[in-house]
């Protein structure tokens, strides 16, 4: 029997009216034959690679033949060729899918399942050019509508293009029951040192208090203006990307400055040489092989950096999917939050600063990779009698929800005065405060900075009341 009836063309209006969309109909009856043949094994293999969607079949006599042997599996009966036909007759859909002689046609279609996994991955490509027809197809129709906003139309694609991508993928809500041994052994992997809990900052004191940058995890940095937050984050990103044992790809999302002026700063940092050299004409043959052997060593690195100014959400969101599929980047900075941009306008900047942050957040979950935020804080604290008054969360600008999404906050903390007239190659104390930790302590990491080649090092063994472990700063 050829094409049986009941054949769906799962056709969008408006594009190619007359040609069937792809599909393999013998490959969809070898993955129903197996599940009927093996149902103890197969089945499970076939939801773990497609999921339980019937709409990965292209005929719907195929949907439905699917259908009956999902709903039987998750009642606990094995999807047989009598207990599916029993239940295609219950469904009122029996006669509908060729009745009982197409379904032993079927059982007939293959001679053994040993192919069942790269029968699944065909019939799940076939399923995703199918889904990119719709999706396409739609998004062109839309494009014909005068009212459409541009922007939300492209946020749509994109989403739409982002989850054909995840196609097959394990199902995200899960039983405790099987988290419970999941957990339970990277708990003891992390116990036993095998792995790490995040990604090292290269601030092994920092690392300590958070577990590093953890996937997921929107991490926020802040700072007033001039005290070096993007300093820092460079430092952070070079530990990260090109430092450590193990390096990471990262993309740096600069709203600030501009490509050249970043690797410029990384590579005199790495070298530890001063910018003003190169201004003031003092730069000397014999710093040129540092300036060199800096050079080698970050060209190694996977650093994408994006200089694109007033970058919106889902401008950032598009880019960063991209970056993550294509060169698998672990890692996310943007440089800083508040010159970000909503998608739609809102009223007022707190709810748009709002929006940008709760996008961030979704963001780092989404893509399962931690995401290093910079942020400015207001100016409240300049107006504090004291010149070294330390920030709090209520410092942070414009917005309450920056608190809200993240995981994690920090302030980077230093008196401006004492880097004035400082000789080249001296540094000046300054303080990396973890004033919220979702999942730990809060305390307060001492650094020394180094204006001239603006690198930010561990000072010395932090003093026992801010270790780990003490009690939360109030």
């Amino acid at each position: 029997m050829s094409e049986v009836i009941n054949t769906s063309t799962q056709r969008p209006a408006g594009i190619l009216p007359d040609r069937a969309q792809p599909h393999n109909h013998k490959i969809e009856q070898a993955v129903l034959a197996a599940m009927l043949r093996e149902p103890q094994s197969c089945v499970d293999i076939v939801v773990s690679l497609i999921g339980n969607s019937s709409e990965n079949f292209y005929s719907a006599a195929h949907r439905d033949i699917f259908q009956a042997a999902i709903e039987l599996n998750a009642a606990g009966t094995a999807p047989d060729l009598l207990s599916v036909a029993q239940k295609l007759r219950s469904m009122n859909k029996l006669e509908a899918v060729g009745g009982e002689i197409y379904l032993a046609e079927l059982f007939s279609a293959i001679a053994t399942t040993v192919n069942i996994e790269s029968w699944c991955k065909i019939l799940l490509n076939l399923s995703m050019l199918r889904r990119m027809i719709n999706a396409c197809s739609g998004a062109l129709v839309k494009c014909y509508d005068n009212d459409v906003e541009p922007v939300k139309l492209v946020e749509e694609i994109e989403t739409d293009i982002y989850n054909i991508r995840n196609v097959g993928q394990p199902d995200v809500i899960k039983d405790l029951k099987f988290l419970i041994k999941e957990e339970f052994k990277t708990l003891m992997e992390i116990r036993n040192h095998e792995v790490k809990v995040g990604i090292p900052t290269g601030y092994a004191q920092v690392d300590e208090f958070t577990g590093g940058l953890k996937p997921g995890e929107m991490f926020v940095l802040a700072a007033r203006p001039s005290i070096g937050k993007t300093s820092l984050a460079l430092n952070i990103i070079a530990n990260v990307a090109y430092r450590g044992e193990q390096n990471f790809p990262v993309a740096f999302f600069s709203l600030e400055m501009t490509d050249r002026q970043i690797t410029r700063r990384l590579l005199c940092t790495e070298a530890q040489i001063s910018e003003r050299l190169f201004w003031d004409g003092s730069f000397k043959d014999s710093d040129l092989p540092r300036l060199t052997s800096a050079a080698a060593n970050i060209s190694k690195a996977k650093l994408f950096i994006d200089p694109t100014g007033g970058i919106t959400i889902s401008e950032l969101r598009a880019k960063a999917r991209r970056l993550k599929s294509e060169h698998d980047i672990q890692l996310i900075v943007i440089d800083y939050l508040q010159l970000m941009h909503a998608d739609s306008r809102v009223d007022g900047r707190q709810q748009e600063v709002a929006e940008i942050s709760g996008g961030i957040k979704k963001l780092a979950k989404d893509l399962q990779i931690p995401i290093l935020v910079l942020a400015q804080l207001n100016r409240e604290i300049d107006k504090n009698a004291s010149a070294n008054a330390r920030p709090k969360l209520a410092h942070l600008r414009e917005s309450g929800a920056i608190e809200q999404d993240a995981d994690i906050v920090c302030f980077l903390h230093r008196n401006r005065d004492d880097s004035k007239n400082l000789a080249d190659g001296a540094s000046t104390e300054a303080e990396w405060i973890i004033e919220k930790n979702r999942n730990g302590q809060t305390g307060m990491v001492k650094l020394l900075f180094y204006p001239s080649r603006m690198e930010f090092v561990a000072a010395a063994p932090m003093s026992e009341q801010f270790a780990p472990g003490s009690a939360p700063a109030q």
